[in-house]
């Protein structure tokens, strides 16, 4: 199938590490500019390099990968730029908002996935919940989200068509983690909101929900959790991987392929909904 993909320009945030920087993969091996957005300057420049150079290897048919190069994108020549910012501020979040759509020409899809990684360890009971705890986790990946669609939104209605993809979390619809409750149902509220108001004008939002997603951060994830229990990081992992319908825990690269399709034209039939990416979860059914 064709996603219809070619040409078209993103912003990936949270893209040095992880899902982010799954999908920033994937996006651009779909022939997508994707401007790559994180925190850290360092960090970032260099998984922007290491793709670059690992598409243009693999992909020699005449895709160019340049970073930093302001020429003329929507060309169907795939690109990777850099843009250090931090999604909890608002003014950098419109730098780099103005930054990307410099670089690219304009932006039709937009990817938030900066948040603070949920804790590998146990969840801190109600007395112990502390209101700093909470507003840090709403700061970066509620108002984070929200700052970075209210930035690029725009130009996608004036254009008529754009897609946000928010990468949420499965505690959405798990208990066990206040905190992690409560961010990741805030952003499928949000989503639906966003969705309800920028549908009619071609641009279609939705929220992906990971669950436990193998990435760079996992042996030390399982080594964490095996420590605590006084088992083997093998039997963690065995225990994950049974709670899932496919046995197995799903790799950030099949999340990306998942956030990737809703990026796409393709996807139009599906707005403002959630779309859970974890495996599948054994027992009980959502409808």
């Amino acid at each position: 199938m064709d996603l219809q993909l070619a040409g078209k320009r993103a912003v990936v945030t949270g893209a040095s590490r992880g899902i982010g920087l799954a999908v920033a993969r994937a996006l651009a091996g779909e022939g997508v500019a994707v401007a790559m957005v994180a925190r850290g300057a360092e960090s970032l420049q260099a998984a922007a390099t290491a793709l670059s150079h690992e598409l243009s290897d693999g992909l020699s048919d005449g895709l160019s990968h340049e970073l930093g190069d302001s020429s003329a994108a929507g060309t169907g020549r795939a690109r990777v730029v850099a843009i250090p910012a931090d999604t909890t501020d608002d003014a950098s979040v419109r730098a780099m908002a103005a930054r990307a759509v410099e670089l690219l020409g304009g932006v039709d899809i937009l990817v938030n996935s900066a948040a603070r990684p949920a804790s590998a360890g146990p969840a801190a009971g109600l007395a112990d919940v502390t209101d700093d705890a909470l507003r840090a986790e709403l700061e970066s990946k509620v108002l984070g989200y929200l700052r970075c669609a209210r930035a690029l939104a725009p130009g996608m209605v004036e254009r008529g068509w754009g897609r946000i993809v928010n990468i949420s979390g499965l505690n959405a619809r798990w208990a066990g983690s206040l905190v992690g409750s409560v961010r990741n149902v805030a952003v499928s509220a949000m989503t639906k909101n966003m969705a309800d108001e920028l549908g009619p004008h071609g641009v279609n939002v939705t929220v992906v929900h990971p669950g436990y997603t193998v990435t760079e951060r996992t042996p030390g994830m399982l080594s964490e959790r095996a420590a605590e229990r006084g088992v083997s990081a093998d039997e963690v992992a065995a225990e994950f991987a049974r709670a899932t319908g496919i046995g197995r825990l799903v790799t950030a690269e099949e999340v990306a392929d998942v956030v990737t399709f809703l990026a796409s034209p393709r996807s139009v039939a599906i707005n403002g909904d959630a779309v859970a990416a974890g495996g599948g979860q054994r027992g009980p059914i959502h409808y």
